[in-house]
């Protein structure tokens, strides 16, 4: 029997996994546009309304992306899809089920005419019950309504520009659907979320568990925790309600001087494999099974120093924008996994997912090859009550969903005042900045937390400076010294705003140098954003790394984020291009990310 976290390759979901009984339903949908916004009034729900769909869209690519086969980048707000699907009705005590991995931004779903679902946010999933909605054999009628208003400001968007052509820093939209579609068969009272968050330090792992409703009988939870062949935990609850919360014993971590075989990290990314039986209390008789996977590891902060699993560990990271020329957004599952790839090979032991909320299935192979992250939340660009509304309620569902992937190691709801522009000025803003941050943590103590990154810093368990000075010397004067790690910042204001918000005090926190760098070379024809600055030559570009990356490992910072990994789109500033190739050699790449820290220098 294959380890379950192996079997979890290429599934949407892979940390809950019910194998086989997963259909993927990407491929040609019939498509069309409904700039007038007629659908709804026009019956194209109808399934015997095929009229309308004169268009195929390759799902699931965005229709601006050249791989959906259309690539039409104008305002076209609302999009229509439709397909036929060939299920049988299911057998007594199923359930069939419809998911989504994300639909940007609104998402109305029809089976045979029958409304089943809604949801609103473009960057976290939803799951439709198709099971009343079928009546007969054969072929079903799915169809699916995708709004994406491209100029509400409200709407959180990332860096989707809201403007006709990608203009400075802002890319073509990803609209519609933009990740898997797949149906799964699953018992009529089953598992529907699964959380793992382990506890070193207490030789525990604490699970939350909930059922699809609440069970007409007490049942029994079975937990099973595997490393390889070895057998780290087995345990049973009772449970009589819906959600269930319980720990499960970890004898092998109490052996304090025998974990380095154990532990996840970057350097040895191991995973412990679970299986999750649900069975009647009275007789035994199966109910659900699913398998998942988790990695047993810590994330804290002291002293101005990140610590993994107990010890400092200083952050290599790149900004990552997980956008691909020839599909935006979405990506198939071979280039996510490519991507972890490039950047282990460079050296770095992480990335900072920016502007947006990853696949699922980039999670497991960051979990799987040994890759840290942050996740952040896509934002908004004007402060007001629907952007507290909406960005709370996607916000929620993405840590929600991804709270239990070990490779995620801090979380960062808003990016340099996108949303809040005058936090300093604003009450309100700085309100809820601050209440992102202790939302957050209310979701999921055990990791960081970062309000706002990059400057006007208030709550946080992390302080993130972005600092796009092209002189190595002007970062050590700002940050050369030990002092920094106490959070003394020499230069409050090396960019237009500043670093800290009044009445901001250092507790521990680490500091890190979020975004620096950004220089580019080779300028792409018709580009119009050049990055930081320009520089002529392969060798002048590492010089200029190099220099950079010294001062940032050798100064008080807990940790470096080079901007960027890849060029995107005419933002050309990345250490790879577009299509993932190095522009310089990978063993050169390498040697000057994985520059040795200076005792003397760092303070360590």
């Amino acid at each position: 029997m294959p380890h379950t976290h192996l079997a979890a390759a290429g599934h949407p979901r892979p940390q809950l996994v019910r194998d086989p009984n997963w259909r993927d339903l990407s491929g040609p949908w019939q498509f069309a546009y409904d700039d007038e916004d007629r659908g709804r009034s026009g019956r194209w729900m109808d399934p015997d309304s095929t009229e309308p769909f004169t268009a195929t869209i390759t799902v699931p690519y965005p229709p601006e992306s050249e791989a959906s086969g259309l690539r039409d980048t104008a305002f076209h707000p609302v999009l229509w899809y439709r397909r036929t699907v060939d299920v049988p009705v299911p057998a007594a005590g199923r359930r069939l089920l419809l998911h989504f991995g994300a639909v940007d931004y609104r998402a109305d779903v029809w089976v045979n005419g029958h409304l089943v679902g809604r949801h609103e946010g473009g960057h976290t999933g939803f799951s439709c019950d198709l099971t009343d909605a079928i009546d007969h054999d054969g072929e079903q009628v799915v169809v699916v309504r995708a709004e994406d208003e491209p100029r509400d400001a409200a709407q959180p968007r990332g860096k989707q520009d809201w403007q006709q052509d990608p203009h400075i820093i802002w890319y073509h939209r990803t609209s519609g659907i933009w990740q898997p579609v797949w149906l799964e068969d699953v018992p009529d009272e089953h598992v529907t979320l699964l959380h793992w968050t382990p506890d070193v330090a207490h030789a525990r792992v604490h699970c939350r568990l909930n059922l699809s409703r609440w069970p007409r009988r007490p049942l029994h939870l079975t937990v099973r925790l595997t490393l390889g062949d070895r057998v780290l935990a087995e345990q049973r609850t009772l449970t009589e309600g819906q959600e269930t919360v319980f720990d499960v014993a970890v004898p092998a971590l109490r052996h304090g001087q025998d974990l380095d075989d154990l532990l996840w990290s970057p350097e040895h990314p191991h995973l412990v494999d679970a299986t999750v039986e649900v069975s009647d209390a009275a007789d035994g008789a199966p109910v659900d099974h699913v398998t998942s996977y988790l990695g047993l590891r810590d994330i804290n902060w002291s002293d101005g120093v990140f610590l993994l699993n107990h010890k400092p560990y200083f952050l290599r990271f790149a900004l990552q924008q997980g956008y691909w020329p020839a599909s935006h957004l979405s990506a198939s599952a071979d280039e996510l996994r490519r991507d972890v790839e490039l950047a282990k090979e460079l050296g770095l032991n992480g990335l900072r997912i920016h502007q947006k909320i990853e696949d699922p299935r980039f999670l497991y192979w960051a979990d799987r090859i040994g890759l840290m992250l942050w996740e952040e939340m896509p934002s908004a660009y004007a402060f007001g009550t629907p952007t507290v509304e909406r960005t709370v309620g996607e916000w929620t569902e993405a840590v929600a969903r991804d709270l239990s992937h070990p490779s995620i190691v801090a979380w960062v709801p808003i990016n340099e005042s996108w949303s809040v522009p005058n936090p300093g000025l604003v009450p309100a803003q700085r309100h809820f900045m601050d209440a992102l941050y202790h939302l957050t943590k209310s979701l999921d103590p055990s990791r960081p937390a970062v309000s706002n990154d990059g400057w006007e810093v208030s709550a946080a368990d992390i302080w993130g400076v972005h600092d796009y000075t092209q002189h190595a010397e002007v970062l050590r004067e700002r940050y050369g010294h030990a002092a920094l790690r106490r959070g003394a910042i020499v230069d409050q204001w090396p960019g237009a705003k500043r670093l800290t918000l009044d009445g901001v005090r250092h507790e521990g926190q680490p500091v890190v140098l979020s975004e620096f760098g950004g220089a580019t070379f080779e300028p792409a024809e018709g580009a119009t954003w050049f990055g930081y600055d320009t520089v002529a030559t392969e060798q002048e570009f590492a010089e200029r790394l190099d220099s950079l990356v010294e001062a940032a490992v050798n100064s008080g910072f807990a940790g470096f984020c080079y901007t960027q990994f890849t060029d995107t789109e005419q933002e050309i500033n990345g250490l790879l291009t577009a299509d993932r190739r190095p522009k310089m050699p990978p063993a050169e790449l390498r040697d000057i990310l994985t520059r040795p820290r200076s005792a003397r220098r760092s303070g360590l």
